[in-house]
């Protein structure tokens, strides 16, 4: 049954007593959207209203982050109730989180109105106020909601900027001080005290905030973005082209760096990075945003990206952000629409048409993904990323040959190989072994190896392989042991040492690793066949008909199921073997 057909049974079926203890079972995630709201509408046109249907529909809408349905369904409920104040909070949270900001400012304004001191109510009806030019009347809303740490983040940095916007520089700086109390928001009131300086155009004390942020976070990019736009206004380009030079060997080809650099070069007069109080309004809520998604906070970080584009609608770096976070919330069709936001002459388009290749394949939309970045390789025919991209898609896909083949051409592609470039080689070296091209795969291997010779996963795959194939031998368990410990927590590695050491006829240390695989990854059938074999071998022949049985209960591939079948049937041959038909875990992809 559909999600639609779930909530117009429930709508059309309960009463108020099933909603007052419905209220206990359901609570709100402030996240994504699934069907069209226009759809719902039609879905839902002849239904009657239920006051307590359409409230308990929208928050399990809500409880499974679907945010357009929850609207739809708390809109539903308004219509009968329009001052419950319990429903206005729940309807305005949602459309928040739907990005739907016309209605979210509207309803925002109606929870105030009905004596609810909400935080993120009063930060909506403050930043309306902002761009109404309406700051004093912002700046009460912004000390109302400061509560909490991320409430005194948040009030503080929108405090200052509505402060800029009246002009008045020590009381925007002053309304950032408090922020220095916690260490983790220095960096942020150093970074704005920065922005607000600059804007307001006091460049000398501008250019000290500047500095102070970026010696305590040089690596930010955003700083350096913003320090460097600084310097370039100030036409100390040369000092602005270091700086991005200095990012660069960190990071890369990063666009937005690259395009800043080119600019530099140029000396091409830079818009001001956050000169208007609501594009600095829009900067703090990214960059609280970005902290909030590093630290896996998806849905109020998804909250604070789409206030950051109410106030900045067009920001390439915020619709990358929010495409990012639907995307980690495997919202993957959401993810699509954010990313294809991107403005088509900003440097973060490539980045976003590749994103949309990966969405789409993630929602086996192969072909559709495979057009879309053999377009990417068509408009940038010298840049060897979307060919990647391609190629390990393929490979996903156990397309191996066409793999290679988008591999090599990146390769082509490539001047001096660097340690960044191991990858490539090693992801062709995969694809080459899997066709049946040894020779190569194993040139592979030992370039990406050389690019980088500490790279777990290459020395497993490559030392697996060479005892499969009984070549090198020392040298080859030598580099498994390494690969366990540099990553002794992965299990795919810590099997292929078990399983080598089985292939070389050591069947008690190969039982003893693979019982510390299957540990590390219990749920996978091949790592617990693998010790079905060995247990087998050492004469625990009990424990290896559980683990094959566990292995088939695990859903294993067809080819191996058959032989795991066999196996609970008969046992394994009297005759130790040298080498196993099925996939060895440690090489998996």
């Amino acid at each position: 049954m559909s999600f639609v057909q779930n909530m117009k049974t429930m709508i059309t079926s309960l009463g108020t007593t099933t909603l007052l203890l419905g209220i206990l079972a359901f609570s709100l995630g402030y996240a994504t959207v699934s069907p069209a709201r226009a759809q719902l509408h039609v879905e839902f046109d002849d239904m009657p209203l239920s006051l307590s249907g359409n409230y308990l529909a929208g928050r399990y809408a809500g409880s499974v982050r679907d945010a357009d349905s929850a609207a739809d369904f708390y809109a539903r409920t308004l219509l009968v109730d329009p001052d419950n104040a319990n429903i206005v909070e729940q309807a305005f949270l949602v459309e928040l989180s739907a990005g739907n900001m016309e209605r979210a400012v509207e309803l925002a304004n109606k929870v105030l109105e009905l004596g609810r001191n909400n935080r993120m109510a009063l930060y909506i009806s403050g930043l309306d106020d902002v761009l109404s030019k309406r700051f004093t009347k912002s700046i009460e809303k912004f000390d109302r909601a400061s509560r909490g740490q991320i409430g005194k983040l948040t009030s503080g940095l929108l405090s200052a900027w509505a402060y800029k916007g009246k002009g008045d520089l020590d009381a925007a700086l002053k309304a950032l001080a408090p922020l220095a109390k916690t260490q983790s928001f220095v960096i942020f009131k150093t970074y704005h005290s920065a922005l607000v300086t600059d804007a307001l155009g006091a460049t000398g004390k501008a250019e000290e905030y500047y500095q102070s942020a970026f010696r305590g976070k040089g690596v930010s990019l955003r700083i350096t973005l913003a320090y460097g736009n600084f310097l370039e206004r100030q036409k100390k380009h040369k000092k602005a082209i270091q700086i991005y030079d200095d990012f660069l060997k960190r990071v890369p080809d990063h666009p937005l760096i690259a395009e800043a650099r080119d600019r530099a070069l140029n000396a091409t007069p830079p818009v001001h990075f956050a000169q208007p109080a609501k594009h600095g309004a829009a900067e703090a809520m990214f960059g609280i945003a970005s902290a909030l998604s590093q630290d896996r906070s998806y849905d109020l970080a998804l909250v604070y990206t789409q206030i950051a584009l109410y106030l900045k609608p067009n920001s390439p770096s915020a619709w990358t952000l929010l495409g990012d976070i639907h995307e980690d919330l495997k919202k993957y069709g959401l993810a699509l629409t954010s990313y294809d936001q991107v403005p088509a002459q900003s440097r973060l388009r490539k980045n976003a048409d590749m994103r949309i290749a990966a969405n789409l394949d993630r929602m086996d939309q192969t072909e559709d993904a495979v057009k879309k970045l053999t377009t990417v390789t068509a408009a940038y025919p010298k840049d060897y990323e979307p060919l990647l991209v391609l190629g390990n898609l393929l490979r996903g896909r156990s397309k191996f040959k066409k793999a290679a083949e988008a591999y090599s051409s990146a390769i082509d592609l490539i001047g001096a190989k660097t340690r960044r470039h191991w990858s490539i080689y090693y992801f062709r070296g995969i694809s080459y072994e899997r066709t049946k091209q040894w020779e190569k795969a194993e040139a592979d291997l030992i370039k990406a190896l050389e690019l980088e010779p500490n790279q777990h996963l290459v020395l497993n795959y490559l030392g697996y392989s060479w005892v499969e194939k009984n070549l090198h031998l020392d040298r080859a368990m030598d580099m498994i042991r390494r690969a366990v410990k540099l990553s002794p927590k992965d299990g795919y590695i810590v099997d292929s040492l078990g399983w080598a050491h089985y292939h070389l006829g050591n069947y008690e240390s190969a039982a003893k690793s693979l019982e510390r695989a299957v540990s590390l990854k219990p749920d996978d059938p091949v790592i617990n066949d693998h010790l079905g074999d060995a247990y087998w071998r050492v004469g625990r022949k009990l424990e290896a008909r559980f683990q094959w049985q566990h292995a088939h209960d695990l859903k294993p591939e067809p080819e191996n199921l058959i032989k795991i079948k066999l196996k609970l049937k008969n046992g394994l041959e009297d005759i130790p073997i040298t080498k196993e038909a099925s996939q060895p875990a440690g090489k998996k992809i």
